[in-house]
């Protein structure tokens, strides 16, 4: 089964261009290339371990209805996503919260988060579940469901990605395609260790990982990130 799948990143740190405000980038194409041959790709043993290995009912027990990137990686957000969905696609928001970033109207859009407070919040929902991927990785949709799914910020905290990435395949219908997208920013102490360990062009290749062992053939990456602040 050839699924088309896109690994995109909003923003970006630890790498060699440096922009006037500081912020550090891969060079350009850095990204697209970091989707390495099949035959390279490293064996992931689940669970992945954590520093704070307590519940993360606890952790995500209090709303945070606060955006957890910058403004303009917000802005980042909302333009790709837009530029990816049609009018009559159904769907699935992996990790959802009071946001979505989706900006364009849609057939229907299912949150799957860990806050009901939050999800209750997000406008461009038409209904949401409440579970934690930590926990239970099967999810209670049908085969093919799902025209797009979005996992946005999401992915570095997951301890079962292999698995969690071999469900969405599941729902997601064959002409159907998965967007993972990533920042430099995080919560460390949640984050998975080969995650909290690794650079940019690292987290791509941890990505596309994912989803070869997950059985998705066809990878690519897009960086996302502005330039237009470069020294």
């Amino acid at each position: 089964m050839s699924l088309p799948i896109l690994v995109a990143k909003p923003s970006t740190s630890n790498a060699m261009t440096q922009r006037r405000d500081g912020i550090l980038l891969p060079d350009i194409g850095e990204i697209e290339a970091a989707v390495v041959p099949i035959d390279d790709f490293d064996t992931i043993q689940e669970p992945l371990s954590r520093l704070d290995e307590t519940s993360d009912d606890i952790f995500y027990r209090e709303a945070r209805n606060v955006q957890h990137v910058d403004a303009q990686a917000v802005e980042l957000l909302d333009a790709y996503i837009a530029s990816i969905l049609n009018p009559d696609d159904t769907v699935l928001d992996v990790g959802a919260s009071w946001t979505s970033h989706i900006t364009i109207p849609v057939k229907r859009v299912v949150g799957l988060g860990m806050n009901q407070a939050e999800l209750q919040l997000n406008t461009a929902l038409s209904n949401y579940v409440v579970q934690d991927l930590n926990k239970r990785t099967k999810l209670g949709f049908a085969d093919e469901t799902f025209d797009v799914i979005l996992c946005q910020l999401t992915i570095d905290y997951l301890i079962y990605p292999v698995s969690v990435c071999r469900e969405l395949r599941r729902v997601l219908k064959p002409s159907g395609t998965i967007h993972i997208l990533f920042s430099n920013r995080l919560f460390l102490t949640k984050a998975v260790s080969n995650w909290a360990g690794r650079d940019d062009v690292e987290h791509v290749e941890l990505v596309a990982s994912y989803l070869h062992f997950a059985g998705f053939t066809t990878l690519q990456a897009q960086d996302l990130s502005r330039r237009d602040k470069q020294r």
